[in-house]
């Protein structure tokens, strides 16, 4: 190689470190900030929580209504467990619609034993776009649980079919796989009711896998014993309770979850509903608030960290690498939809500065992560590495993102700590130090290859096997 040649690429190499050394400062300064901010609201939260008057409030009969839609497609293992779980929800006014998306198994039939469902004569109203809903039944024990049994169209147009069935002025939004406390819409609905601008909110998802389940309720909680799905639960814990709610402050919250989301129903259906996406849960709030910002009406998405849903993760690395590329897929997907109120003072905050943080933090963190690791050898090579330099912010990455997971672990501890025993927070604990230890790196990996897939035209949603909920014994 030419000395010309070295030295020039040995400057590129330097320029492209530089850049991602600043990519990483200005980060690591932006999810600090999140963390504080997610700090002062969780205290709040705390503060609240506690009140008297609160909850005599959340216990009233003039609550708006609410109908739980619930997509299920294959989810014969834990089904049951989840519409008993619905079922005993503290909520004056509740309606609950599961549409069966024509599943391969005895998800129906478990359905229709375990509830004493009947088929009853309710027209179904098209009011979004879905494949028909062939048959309605009525629970003859529960007369607030409907099920529509329809043809597979896929998740969003599940969701669809059970928001033309749904009554209630809000609906909630859960996987078919997800347990909720039984205070959680009570506490969901807050925002509805303290704000004029809400049309969305969403809430805590938790790791269910170990957790002690009986009778659609989760009566103790406990980490998995696999490290994979614990690991998890410290990702969870990193994104929501001071990921989302940091994102409160400054009117930034884009995703509430699939698994559990509560909306305005008549702002859902003028929107068109659900869109036939991989990530329609992220699609959806960015539709919703691009249109109704572009009306001049309100478009408030909150998130409230109290109320929470535990949902099963996957153990084993085929499955979680196909959900996290599938993620990062539908986030790619969503962001080239809307790619015109990137920096766009049309869309106010949301598209100046939300937007833009987005697509360069969340969308653009695994290129730069994976730029980072392929240019140590490239650098070797041309000698352009000072190794003390290279080891000490190598050191120093790794140590912040332990950090963030530590002091997450830590905010679960000094606020809501629902892991009572020693040895589940010692793991977690554990889970937070060791997580940038190669587990990171894999989720870097899956997250390029569900870029590269999006952009290859890959549509496909794949599968999550279940193994069902772990039943508690009666004492």
């Amino acid at each position: 190689m030419s000395d010309v040649v070295l030295r020039a690429s040995r400057f590129l190499f330097l320029v492209g470190n530089v850049t991602v050394l600043f990519y990483f400062a200005l980060t690591s300064t932006f999810y600090l900030f999140l963390m504080m901010s997610a700090a002062l609201d969780l205290r709040r939260a705390y503060l609240r929580d506690h009140g008297e008057l609160l909850a005599r409030f959340l216990s009233s009969e003039f609550l708006p209504t609410i109908t739980v839609l619930v997509p299920a497609h294959d989810e014969a293992p834990t089904i049951e467990n989840s519409v008993r779980s619905l079922l005993t929800l503290s909520y004056p006014q509740l309606e609950i619609v599961v549409v069966d998306d024509g599943s391969a198994d005895a998800t129906l039939d478990t359905l229709v034993t375990a509830f004493e469902l009947r088929p009853v004569p309710l027209p179904f109203d098209a009011l979004i776009p879905s494949t028909p809903v062939e048959t309605v039944y009525r629970s003859y024990r529960h007369p607030n649980l409907l099920v529509g049994a329809k043809t597979n169209g896929g998740k969003a147009d599940a969701l669809n079919a059970a928001l033309c069935l749904a009554g209630g002025d809000l609906v909630c939004a859960v996987d078919a796989d997800t347990i909720i406390d039984v205070e959680a819409l009570q506490r969901l609905v807050l925002p509805f009711i303290g704000s004029d601008d809400a049309i969305a909110s969403g809430a805590t998802i938790r790791v269910a896998n170990g957790c002690r389940v009986r009778d659609g309720r989760v009566i103790e909680d406990r980490l998995p014993h696999s490290f994979l799905a614990v690991l998890q639960a410290v990702e969870y814990l990193r994104c929501f309770l001071f990921g989302r709610v940091g994102w409160n402050r400054i009117g930034g919250n884009l995703v509430i979850s699939g698994a559990f989301g509560l909306f305005r129903r008549d702002a859902l259906v003028q929107a068109g509903g659900y869109a036939r996406t991989v990530g329609e849960d992220v699609e959806l709030v960015v539709r919703l608030r691009r249109r109704r910002r572009e009306q001049g009406l309100p478009a408030g998405v909150h998130f409230v960290p109290d109320p929470i849903a535990w949902t099963e993760v996957p153990e084993n690395l085929r499955t979680l690498a196909s959900q996290r590329e599938r993620w990062h897929r539908g986030l790619t997907d969503t962001l080239w939809r809307h790619r015109t109120m990137m920096f766009n003072p049309r869309y106010g905050v949301l598209g100046v500065f939300v937007f833009p943080v987005f697509l360069g933090v969340e969308w653009l963190a695994p290129v730069a992560e994976a730029v980072g690791i392929l240019s140590l050898p490239a650098g070797l090579a041309l000698h352009a590495v000072n190794i003390p330099f290279a080891l000490t912010l190598l050191l120093v990455s790794i140590g912040f993102s332990a950090l963030l997971s530590t002091l997450a672990v830590l905010l679960e501890e000094i606020t809501y700590s629902r892991y009572r025993r020693r040895r589940d927070r010692v793991v977690l604990l554990a889970g937070a130090l060791v997580e940038n230890l190669g587990y990171r790196q894999l989720t870097v990996f899956w997250r390029l290859r569900g870029i590269a897939n999006q952009l290859r035209g890959k549509t496909h949603w794949g599968t999550m096997p279940r193994r069902g909920f772990t039943p508690a014994r009666r004492s």
